[in-house]
């Protein structure tokens, strides 16, 4: 819970602030970004809502902060109402599931529904509110794990859905050596006609990412959009396994087509096909000039 007392200075005024426990994860800026920036390598409210929109995507990023950082002065009355649009819609049936989790260092997690079985990408924080609109929609069959880093609660996930987790092998720890699934070698895997997971070692060394119906590529820490370098990029300063191998699994995910880079960190990013490939090329020589 944020406390008013520890309120940064930078917030303008008005009900909504950022305390001083942010750990300057990004989320609240690229969910509320009309509400919140960045001064001083941490988040504050620089706009304070004025719509009924702009309250919304404030409160859907209080629910999502990581370390509960976002705080209001007044006790909001629809915070019910606010729990009940998250996981928030993306396009057709895949959604942001909010509630991120400090474990994971406030990376985002998805779900894909599915008449089969939904599939959760990474793990968000076990909640009661999301666990009960996760049920509402049809469960978790899958819990799909990009790679080691943002596994954060995946244990009780998996035991109260009973789903089949799944994460390659090269980045199994302690903490998930009972993953149901645990995939290996640098071949694609069909999970579904529609969902192939793709091997891409590099930020670590099982690190794979998921593409679903040739469109929604989720990246896990492989691939994000920089709003700084107004382009993709991988990680360099966060590459724990090699950066060179990272490069050459980024050249071959460039074969592939999407319109949807969908990361555990970084900013999302949508385009057409042909700008998308223009920005997989862009990226590669970025990576190879780094």
């Amino acid at each position: 819970m944020a406390h008013l007392d520890l309120r940064r200075p930078e917030n303008v005024t008005g009900d909504f602030y950022v305390d001083s426990s942010c750990i300057d994860c990004d989320t609240c800026r690229w969910m509320a970004p009309e509400i919140f920036t960045s001064v001083k390598e941490q988040s504050a409210v620089f706009h304070q809502p004025t719509s009924e929109e702009e309250r919304l995507l404030a409160l859907q990023a209080l629910l999502s902060c990581p370390t509960a950082s976002i705080g209001t002065v007044d006790k909001p009355q629809d915070i019910k109402d606010v729990q009940q649009t998250l996981p928030i819609l993306i396009e057709e049936n895949v959604y942001h599931c909010g509630y991120h989790s400090e474990n994971s260092y406030g990376a985002a997690s998805y779900l894909i529904k599915l008449p089969e079985g939904n599939v959760l990408i990474d793990s968000p924080r076990f909640t009661p509110p999301l666990v009960k609109r996760l049920e509402a929609m049809g469960g978790v069959r899958y819990m799909y794990l990009t790679h080691r880093d943002d596994v954060a609660d995946h244990e009780k996930f998996a035991n109260h859905f009973a789903c089949q987790r799944i994460l390659h092998r090269d980045d199994i720890t302690t903490g998930t050596r009972n993953v149901e699934i645990q995939i290996t070698g640098s071949e694609v895997i069909q999970l579904n006609p529609e969902i192939v997971i793709i091997p891409v070692p590099g930020h670590s060394k099982g690190h794979t990412v998921l593409l679903y119906k040739n469109k929604f590529l989720f990246t896990g820490d492989h691939l994000a959009w920089s709003d700084r370098l107004k382009q993709l990029i991988a990680f360099r300063d966060f590459c724990w396994y090699s950066w060179s191998e990272q490069l050459e699994s980024m050249r071959k995910l460039a074969n592939y087509s999407f319109e949807w880079v969908l990361p555990g960190h970084g900013r999302r990013y949508h385009a057409d096909r042909q700008t998308m490939k223009t920005q997989m090329i862009q990226c590669i020589e970025w990576m190879e000039s780094t």
